[in-house]
């Protein structure tokens, strides 16, 4: 028996590569899919089956060019509040409807490196929920149980990459409709830093803090779309040992769900596995951040987006009840509530990027829980508010995030955790999340693709600059904090070359070494090898003081790094410690 065509981004172009596939095969299997799928509630429109093989048989006589094409032949959909050129744009409701004349910049680009548009998905009305069921079009179809939400709001989109319909799609997150349906789904959603893509061509629902999102089965292949989507970045890695931010006791909240709460602890046992070593944060500020889209005055921003088109609209629009509510409400705010809902997310931000600092992710779940269509029906608004828990405030603090799969309930529903970190991130938590995904072997969506071979993963290639620390600064002590804050990583534990004397400095706290290199009479010292980004060390020099600086240390094993120094003279006044081979010797002796 033939095995099923596996729609990954990489494994379709390594067949087209060896010439084993054609575009025109893929999209043929696409089309029978799709058919055999049934009312799925998916999609909103297609494009016509005609229109789609035609563009299959233009790029195959365009095979020659599939060098230059990174996306030649793969299939992928577009949530529809994103517009495709000659397609209706609908937003999940009729009476909004449009066609639009020009496809939105980041679907144009795709296009344009040869990916083919099925359609236009499914969403919860003006992307206001993340749900999935608040939709004229119908609930999309939750692939491991009809009876869940499929997570929203663009609940479509997850569905046709979790399903095998497409190769990956494009969604929108304001409030984690990127994320809570990756979680849903089992399935990568990637939410880049909010401007990273263009959101040209979108219907905005809180325009502020609207992104393009990605779907995909694997890091790897949304990797590949990010590429072509965005421009080009750097980002710092995450290296081989790193520190997470993860929910103590009193903050995790997963509203009655002990499966999960489970698959959260385990979680983070992976991570650790992984080199990880979890740090325990408040969460209170970004809750209480995540409170304000719903409960605050950026409801008013959604107003802006289409409060006078529901206002005007009638029974015939199409209009979404609860919908409606959420976006009206925002009538009551006044521009003080604006400017003051402002003034309390700075303070808010301000005490989450504290507890971030030295963090290079945190780790939370993607949602808490998840919820049956029928306990929608009875608390449509609270339990929707429920599944933004740990994802609203991503945006309100311009950051990126990585929701990964991360295992299944004992009834065989998915949970995911996000990896959220800092601004232009993406990059650095794709590369780790295909780490996590070869760590933590699970289906790929409900598919039976397989991952990519590991050389397709993402690699974050990044200028760092190695700096030997022999005192205060290495882990642990009182100044690591500093290397932290600059983006430091820790290398490897090491030794001098022989050729050194080591003192205590007068002064402090906090108590300061003195390394000299000297002709004869020299010791090993123990040190530890940092790394901080090469536009981080002119930070670090302001903060080195005199006697101390930056020099070339000669390592045991017969290589040389920079790193601390001290001028000879500072030592007349000094202790020689250097018997002791290292700082945390000496600092053992001050009791």
């Amino acid at each position: 028996m033939t095995a099923p065509l596996d729609l990954g981004v990489h494994a379709l172009l390594g067949a087209y590569r060896d010439g084993t596939l054609t575009v025109r095969q893929t999209i043929e299997e696409v089309l029978k899919r799709i058919a055999q799928a049934g009312d799925d509630k998916v999609w909103i429109s297609r494009a016509p089956d005609a229109d789609l093989l035609a563009q299959a048989d233009a790029l195959d006589a365009r095979r020659g060019e599939i060098g230059r094409l990174p996306l030649f032949g793969v299939p992928f959909a577009a949530k529809d509040n994103l517009d495709v050129a000659g397609m209706v744009t609908t937003a999940a409701c009729p009476g909004f409807a449009y066609e639009a004349k020009t496809s939105a910049e980041v679907v144009q680009r795709l296009v344009d490196a040869g990916a083919i548009v099925i359609g236009k998905t499914n969403l919860d009305q003006f992307a206001t929920g993340l749900v999935g069921v608040r939709s004229p079009y119908g609930v999309p179809r939750n692939p491991f149980d009809a009876s869940y939400v499929p997570g929203g709001s663009s609940s479509g989109s997850a569905v046709a990459v979790s399903s095998g319909l497409v190769s990956f799609s494009l969604g929108t997150d304001t409030a984690g409709s990127g994320r809570v349906p990756a979680g849903f789904n089992n399935i990568v959603g990637l939410k880049p830093t909010p401007g990273l893509l263009s959101n040209e061509g979108m219907v905005p629902a809180c325009r502020s803090l609207d992104c393009t999102s990605v779907f995909a089965l694997s890091c790897a292949d949304a990797d590949a779309v990010l590429a072509v989507a965005a421009e080009p970045h750097t980002t710092p890695a995450i290296g081989k040992s790193f520190r997470f931010g993860i929910l103590g006791t009193k903050d995790a909240e997963f509203f009655g769900d002990a499966a999960y709460a489970t698959l959260y602890a385990q979680s983070i046992e992976r991570l650790k596995a992984l080199g990880g070593t979890p740090v325990e944060i408040d969460y209170a500020p970004f809750r209480d951040a995540a409170q304000l889209l719903y409960s605050g005055p950026w409801v008013a921003e959604r107003t802006a987006a289409v409060g006078a088109f529901m206002e005007s609209a009638d029974d015939k629009s199409g209009v979404w009840p609860t919908t409606q509510q959420i976006v009206l409400g925002g009538r009551k705010y006044s521009a003080v509530d604006a400017f003051e809902g402002q003034y309390r997310l700075a303070e808010l931000k301000a005490r989450a990027f504290a507890e971030m600092k030295g963090l290079d992710f945190l780790a939370v779940p993607t949602a808490g829980t998840i919820y049956k269509l029928s306990d929608l029906e009875r608390e449509p608004v609270l339990y929707n508010s429920h599944l933004g828990h740990y994802t609203n405030f991503v945006n309100f603090f311009g950051l990126s995030a990585l929701a990964v799969p991360a295992g299944f309930r004992p009834d065989g529903m998915p949970f995911g955790i996000t990896l959220i970190a800092n601004a232009n991130a993406e990059r650095a938590l794709l590369a780790f999340g295909a780490r996590w995904q070869r760590a933590v072997p699970l289906p790929l969506g409900k598919t039976t693709s397989q991952l990519p071979p590991p050389e397709r993963d993402p690699v974050v290639v990044e200028d760092r600059v190695p700096v030997a620390v022999v005192g205060a600064h290495m882990s642990g002590l009182p100044l690591n904090g500093q290397l932290l804050a600059l983006g430091g990583r820790l290398e490897k534990a090491a030794r001098t070359a022989p050729v050194y004397r080591f003192y205590a400095l007068p002064g402090g706290p906090p108590h300061r070494p003195g390394l000299v290199r000297v002709a004869e009479g020299g010791g090993e010292i123990e040190l530890e090898v940092w790394s901080l980004p090469a536009e981080k060390i002119g930070a670090l020099l302001r903060q080195i003081p005199a006697p101390l600086g930056l020099g070339s240390v000669s390592l045991a094993d017969g290589t040389s790094v920079p790193g601390f120094l001290c001028e000879a003279h500072a030592t007349t006044a000094a202790k020689d410690i250097t018997s002791l081979g290292g700082w945390r010797a000496y600092v053992k002796t001050l009791g």
